[in-house]
């Protein structure tokens, strides 16, 4: 097991306890944040969610505007219709979409009410602030206040 699995079970059990049940895997593509998704979901029987296909499957007739209004609904079905009181997220990119015009982490504490939810989140987290791309692009977006368990993944994330 991977030392990023291994830490990655300990947030979820650390989690369970927090208002929002939320755990943040943070780190740029190729980090390992999929792999150590797969190990722990492979270890427990949780089941990995590719959002951005599943969402996208769900959108597929709906109109731009359709889709901006109910993406907190087709999440929560996405997440519903998993088993157990764990759900592993990965590929959320299409949530940073600005056309959807949602604020991904709080669609994602929201979700986490519930049941723990387990987010890899292509990004980095530096000083307590959670960031996804960088300033200028039009999908830049920063966290001061995740309300998670942030795990960075990489070599230059810190707590």
């Amino acid at each position: 097991m991977t030392e990023t699995a291994t830490k990655l079970e300990d947030a979820i059990e650390q989690a369970a306890s927090q208002y929002y049940r939320l755990v943040v895997l943070a780190g740029v593509p190729g980090s390992g944040k999929t792999a150590a998704l797969q190990v722990v979901a492979q270890k427990f029987g949780y089941l990995l969610v590719n959002v951005n296909l599943e969402l996208s499957k769900r959108m597929l007739e709906l109109t731009r505007t359709q889709r901006s209004r109910q993406v907190e609904r087709l999440l929560k079905e996405v997440i519903a219709a998993a088993p157990g009181h764990v759900v592993l997220l990965d590929n959320l990119e299409i949530l940073l979409d600005p056309a959807l015009e949602v604020e991904p982490l709080r669609l994602l504490q929201v979700s986490s009410r519930n049941r723990t939810i387990v987010a890899s989140w292509n990004g980095s987290y530096r000083d307590g602030t959670l960031t996804y791309a960088e300033p200028g692009h039009p999908e830049f977006i920063q966290f001061k206040q995740t309300d998670a368990v942030v795990i960075p993944v990489g070599t230059n994330e810190t707590k």
